[in-house]
């Protein structure tokens, strides 16, 4: 198909940022991604942010065009300075019914851009006589064992001359810096390969003896103790018959299990928190502190340059009513994406939303005392709390008591990989729903880890001592199903969640095991205890310490859940449970990328040891964290 066949018409596609038309498929913006695809079309536009204009190109996306980008940007260009005067006095929107004489420009830039992209003669390969490599000598080339370049003896001369020098002591045998005689020299050649590689050998034999008599010294040996001390835990019980957990029931029977004494205060931390209350993150900013040490010092004063200096200071930077550019943006993003690569956001996703800022402040008009890094920072601040902040939010209780209503159990599934904090988390999560009045029964579907199932135990036991059946009308809160080692997960989730519906809980939580993301036997089994339970919530737990692992186990884990699923409608991730945030200070990145990649919600924090260490998250307080400096 001829170009001017394939673009008739689509010199025309030039529409304001105010029509409705514009918004219906321009997508949300996110990460610079400028296209939309939509059956066998697609459409790429780019934004003119100083007089409001949209560009749109489109064609068929069976096609391989690689000059789509060059001609949007030309005829962006083109059209811009063609028509700047009259969108000045006008405005944009009083030149929308008019007409524009643009058909043979757009022509034009068409065939130089066709032309641009042709296939270009491959560059031709030096020969090796152009090369660095043909002008040396064979001779240079060879080097003699046991012999050391020119330069390095000469740089070692120079050394020995020093440490001569302040020791005020001649070595013999050592020639000093100044002493360039031929005759030593001469002495060198004579010697044959043999004699250099021995006389060598004495030398480093004599320093090495001397740094030895130097460093020995008598020091009396200190007496160790004999033994060791057996280490006391916390929360631990010195008595063997406690600690015996082998004749424990099994399968939920939570009456029959020992009841394990303990300090409550250790298990629930802060005891003045309001009980069943999910407190959101706290962090407080740079602006907070700043302000507080002013309140704080009023009368002690700030230290400023004087006179001119401190002036010209203040003025650096500003940008007095002007668009911005790209060339004024790129030194504070790169900047910025660096400084978002350390605090742990994956360098793929700091690439796009840098790139997506940039798009989104290009062309805009500059305020007279604003700086560019204040505009950017403040922009990327806005993006990176709407990406914090997903369209669907996860509201558990809400949820739970819907259920009720319906005379069946709240399922939640939790998967994730090893080590992340499922089982702790999961403890956690049922505290917080035993004192929002919800009884909770833990499917103990981890079958293959060592102990996941004493640990499970564990916490059901303690919970039980926190929340005892007789604080609420003999009710049990809590109870495990378990039913041991190398059972199929699906199968004893499926009896957990109709024996909870036969009992009346009204949640019902599943720890599955920990499986890396490429490990397809695991995931498909993942996938069949999904898809066969149909769980209400399906939470992803992952840990805050990760960067760019964060993101392939997302895409990997929702990828396994799709290929591996057999209904139409494949079950993917509902949401996040980030762990480990209190070991991270203020590199909170990894709530960005997880969040990003998703667009799911975070929907609880863990932040510490005890069962309250559960928190919500808050976007303004982690961007706050990431945009520390």
């Amino acid at each position: 198909m001829s170009g001017e066949g394939r673009w008739q018409g689509l010199y025309g596609g030039l529409l304001a940022a105010g029509d409705p038309l514009a918004m219906i498929f321009l997508p949300q913006e996110r990460g610079g991604n400028n296209s939309f695809t939509h059956e066998a079309l697609t459409l790429k536009y780019k934004l003119d942010n100083q007089f409001e204009l949209v560009f749109v190109v489109g064609f068929q996306k069976i096609l391989t065009l690689t000059y789509v980008d060059k001609l949007i940007d030309d005829v962006h260009k083109e059209f811009r300075d063609k028509y700047r005067n009259e969108f000045q006095q006008k405005g944009t929107l009083g030149l929308l019914n008019g007409t524009f004489d643009f058909k043979d420009d757009f022509m034009r830039l068409l065939r130089d851009a066709e032309e641009s992209s042709k296939v270009r003669a491959p560059t031709v390969m030096k020969t090796f006589e152009q090369s660095l490599k043909s002008q040396k000598t064979v001779k240079c080339m060879i080097e003699t064992r046991g012999e050391k370049p020119k330069e390095k003896v000469k740089n070692k001369k120079n050394k020995g001359s020093k440490k001569e020098g302040i020791e005020a002591v001649t070595a013999p045998g050592k020639a000093s810096a100044g002493d360039k005689q031929p005759s030593a020299a001469g002495e060198k050649e004579e010697l044959t390969k043999d004699e250099i590689l021995q006389k060598n050998r004495e030398e480093f034999f004599k320093r090495h003896m001397k740094a030895g008599e130097k460093s020995r010294s008598p020091k009396p040996e200190a007496q160790k103790e004999k033994g060791k001390k057996p280490r006391v835990w916390d929360l631990g019980n010195s008595n063997a018959k406690v600690l015996d957990y082998s004749n424990s029931a099994t399968n939920g029977s939570a009456e029959a299990c020992p009841v394990e004494e303990f300090d409550p205060d250790i298990a629930l931390g802060d005891r003045n928190r309001e009980p069943g209350r999910l407190y959101d993150l706290e962090y407080e900013s740079d602006d907070e502190a700043e302000e507080e040490k002013v309140i704080q010092n009023p009368s002690k004063p700030s230290a400023k340059k004087g006179g001119l200096g401190g002036m010209f200071g203040m003025l650096k930077g500003l940008v007095g009513s002007k668009s911005l550019t790209r060339e004024d943006m790129d030194p504070v993003l790169e900047k910025m994406q660096d400084h978002l690569i350390a605090k742990n956001v994956a360098a793929e996703i700091a690439a796009q939303l840098c790139e997506s800022v940039a798009k989104k402040l290009e062309g805009k008009v500059m305020g007279t005392f604003t700086t560019v890094t204040s505009t950017v920072k403040q922009a990327l601040q806005e993006a990176l709390v709407q990406i914090l902040q997903p369209q669907r939010r996860v509201d558990v209780l809400r949820d739970v008591m819907d259920a009720q209503r319906h005379r069946r159990p709240y399922v939640v599934t939790f998967c994730g990989v090893n080590g992340v904090g499922k089982s702790t988390n999961l403890a956690k999560i049922s505290f917080w729903l035993i004192e929002n009045g919800f009884s909770v029964l833990i499917a103990a579907c981890d079958t293959f880890r060592a102990g996941a199932v004493e640990q499970l135990r564990t916490h059901t036991r303690r919970l039980n001592a926190l929340h005892p059946p007789e604080s609420h009308g003999g009710r049990t809160m809590v109870q495990l199903y378990e039913k041991g080692y190398g059972k199929d997960a699906a199968g004893i989730a499926m009896e957990a969640i109709s024996y909870a519906r036969n009992q009346g809980f009204d949640v019902v939580l599943v720890d599955t095991a920990g499986r890396m993301q490429d490990n397809a036997p695991l995931m498909t089994a993942l996938a069949k205890l999904i898809a066969v339970n149909a769980p209400d919530l399906v939470l992803f737990v992952g840990e805050a310490l990760v960067g760019n692992e964060a993101v392939d186990q997302l895409v990997k884990f929702n990828k396994a859940l799709a290929d591996h699923s057999m209904a139409q409608t494949p079950r993917l991730i509902d949401g996040i449970v980030l762990t480990k945030f209190d070991t991270i200070d203020d590199k909170v990145g990894a709530a960005i990328s997880m969040t990003y990649i998703t667009s799911k919600p975070i929907v609880f924090v863990g932040t510490g040891q005890t069962y309250c260490d559960l928190r919500s998250l808050n976007a303004k307080a982690v961007v706050a964290a990431l945009m520390k400096a």
